[in-house]
């Protein structure tokens, strides 16, 4: 007898909403990777993020309420949108030149650099263990990549930076969280990428039919629910649960990469993602327990 969706625990229904919320953001990278065959990449993050805006705003104005955007801690959530461009950029630049798999494995360091960043610039102890854990998430990395390596391509420093900013950006959003509310930090980081990435439009954008149209505010759409996911995820489960769910993402990514590109990740690919996932599930644990 199977349970219905009344008899999952709310546990259990944590796990699914960050599953789905795995599914919900590799279908946002799928579509700005396809969507960036046909137009610049800065037309795409800024027309993707503008759509995200269909989410945020409703969001803000029927459940937080518009004081809710106000900002407490101005530097921060100027570091922090600085760090949102970046990650931001890097990533769909990279969905645009390399493999949806393989982007995807390399930008699961982030939860690695949170560690070593964490150290330098919040001061966070740390301990032996997890340096190990990070050690370990560097080398999956290395494995990827493969610098020195035959099939070594200088492209690949794309994903491995937008790891590094997304690191950088959830340090700062750690503390920034403290005096600023979740729909602000969203809000004012996404108004950024739009406002920044719009400037790309002098270059010149192209035009935009009815059907791709469709296409961007379909991306802006499934990136505002798979983060209220993401949200809702850790509000229903433990931490430890949970959050390693959203590493299923590479298995989506590796489905979708087949499917709709044909294209596999190679043996060294599947070692590296498989010791950096297990290095950050690894760390993921040790922050929800308090252990350091």
């Amino acid at each position: 007898m199977t349970a219905t969706h009344a008899d999952l625990s709310p546990q259990m229904k944590g796990v699914v909403a960050m599953i789905l919320a795995a599914l919900l953001l590799t279908l946002n990278d799928a579509i700005s990777k396809y969507l960036t065959e046909t137009y610049p990449v800065g037309q795409v993050i800024a027309l993707r993020q503008l759509c995200s805006m269909l989410v945020i705003l409703p969001y803000i104005h029927w459940v937080s309420g518009w004081r809710a955007i106000s900002v407490t801690n101005r530097t921060g959530m100027g570091i922090r949108a600085l760090c949102f461009v970046a990650t931001t950029g890097f990533i769909v630049l990279s969905f645009s030149l390399l493999p949806l798999a393989l982007v995807t494995a390399i930008a699961f360091a982030s939860p690695i650099f949170v560690v070593a960043l964490s150290r330098l610039f919040a001061g966070e102890h740390v301990s032996r263990r997890r340096w190990l854990a990070v050690v370990a998430g560097f080398l999956g990395v290395l494995i990827i990549v493969r610098p020195g390596g035959s099939d070594f391509a200088p492209i690949l420093i794309f994903p491995v930076l937008a790891a590094l900013s997304a690191g950088v950006r959830d340090v700062v959003t750690r503390r920034l969280s403290r005096t600023d509310s979740s729909i602000g930090i969203l809000f004012w980081s996404t108004l950024a990428v739009v406002a920044s990435t719009s400037l790309t439009a002098v270059w010149g954008w192209n035009p935009v039919p009815p059907a791709a149209a469709a296409w961007l505010v379909l991306n802006g759409i499934l990136g505002g629910c798979a983060h209220f996911l993401i949200i809702e995820s850790l509000r229903l489960g433990d931490a430890s649960l949970v959050a390693p769910f959203r590493y299923t993402g590479l298995l989506w990514a590796t489905i979708l990469g087949f499917l709709i590109w044909g294209q596999f990740p190679d043996n060294w690919t599947i070692l590296g993602a498989l010791v950096l996932v297990a290095s950050g599930v690894y760390i993921i644990e040790r922050q929800a327990h308090g252990r350091n």
